[in-house]
């Protein structure tokens, strides 16, 4: 009887030695689990009512710091207000209507009717207007007509004269296309116009639109510099734009699938995109394949470096001298002299910017 008493003690003893043993095993499992899940998942981005997840898990990107957002390739928020592109059914019908999709056909391929082998005449590099206008100019910091038609007519700085709307847009074809200025009262250049205008239909002029043109970022303390630039080139943009900038061809030899960056086909150096703050602000919020204002891939630093590159890289000149009679007018990334300071052709073209903006503010300042 005594030894089966002692029997059951001992049974009793390692059922709890097991209970407990299988206790810890559990909280251990737990406890595991919990780091491994820290880990993977970011900050912010658990589970939860109050979560909100990104590239389209959920409703709304993460609001993050501003000054995390601007500099680096954390997601950003995009306002409830930022500007749209009004939806194709809002075209008119009847000849209206044919005209919107006329223009936004000559925007998307505008190489087709005036490149080196355009059907209507050959007077363009074969590049499109849509190459620096991305989406036929709807895209958010795409460099986007938003409020293009609203602005005119305005008085142009670099020519000292209003000007309207139609003759912006020879400049483009002078200057980004490299060519020849096609008849202004053409139906083409008739049809852009309505274009234009449609895809501003809702905005008025004056009004602040969130997302219009490119996205300005904030100056470097230092220069841009070519040379790193070359490193975020090759590591980023020369798989679709090619080793050298010559960009890719379409199969039919005629059209750029991606445009050239630099050389005899890509834009001269009378081109908004020659300018830096364009380039930079442009490719920050679109480039590589795939970014966006909201999912940008480089940081502010590779967009100022990488525009520095290609911009030192050769391209066909147009004759300036002519623009910017009013010196002071005269933009801080426009890198052909004369200018109204003493800063260099080199610091205007790949800065630093501050400096040269400090100075026009104090000119300006001491005029007053």
């Amino acid at each position: 009887m005594k030894q089966q008493d002692e029997n059951r003690e001992v049974t009793k003893a390692l059922v709890k030695v097991s209970k407990a043993l299988i206790t810890v095993s559990v909280l251990f499992a737990v406890c595991i689990i919990v780091v491994i899940v820290t880990l993977i998942v970011p900050t912010g981005h658990l589970p939860g009512k109050d979560s909100q997840k990104i590239n389209g898990r959920s409703d709304q990107p993460v609001t993050i710091p501003s000054t995390e957002a601007s500099a680096g390739t954390t997601p950003r928020p995009i306002p409830a207000d930022a500007w749209k592109a009004p939806n194709d059914n809002t075209i008119p019908a009847g000849k209206d209507g044919e005209m919107i999709k006329y223009g936004r056909e000559l925007v998307a391929h505008t190489a087709r009717y005036f490149g080196p082998q355009g059907s209507i005449a050959k007077i363009t590099n074969g590049m499109n207007c849509q190459n620096c206008h991305l989406d036929a100019g709807s895209r958010l910091f795409g460099n986007n007509y938003a409020s293009f038609i609203a602005s005119y007519p305005k008085l142009s700085n670099r020519s000292g004269r209003v000007e309207q709307p139609e003759e912006r847009i020879a400049e483009c074809f002078e200057r980004s296309l490299a060519g020849k200025v096609p008849n202004p009262s053409s139906k083409e250049i008739q049809a852009m116009l309505a274009y234009m205008k449609w895809i501003g239909k809702d905005v008025k002029k004056g009004q602040k639109l969130f997302g219009n043109a490119t996205e300005k970022l904030a100056f470097m303390d230092q220069a841009a510099d070519p040379a790193k630039g070359k490193e975020v080139f090759m590591m980023k943009c020369q798989s679709c734009h090619g080793a050298n900038g010559e960009g890719l061809l379409n199969a039919d030899k005629k059209t750029y699938a991606n445009p050239p960056l630099w050389g005899k086909h890509s834009y001269n150096d009378g081109a908004g995109m020659y300018r830096l703050t364009n380039f930079a602000g442009f490719v920050k919020n679109n480039m590589p394949y795939g970014a966006s204002y909201h999912s940008p891939q480089l940081t502010d630093e590779e967009a100022w470096n990488v525009g520095a590159f290609v911009n030192s890289q050769p391209r066909p000149h147009k004759d300036q001298q002519h623009d910017w009679k009013d010196l002071k007018k005269k933009p801080i990334d426009f890198p052909f002299g004369p200018y109204a300071d003493q800063f260099s052709d080199k610091q205007h073209k790949y800065g630093p910017f501050k400096p040269i903006k400090d100075a026009q503010k104090q000119a300006s300042i001491i005029k007053s």
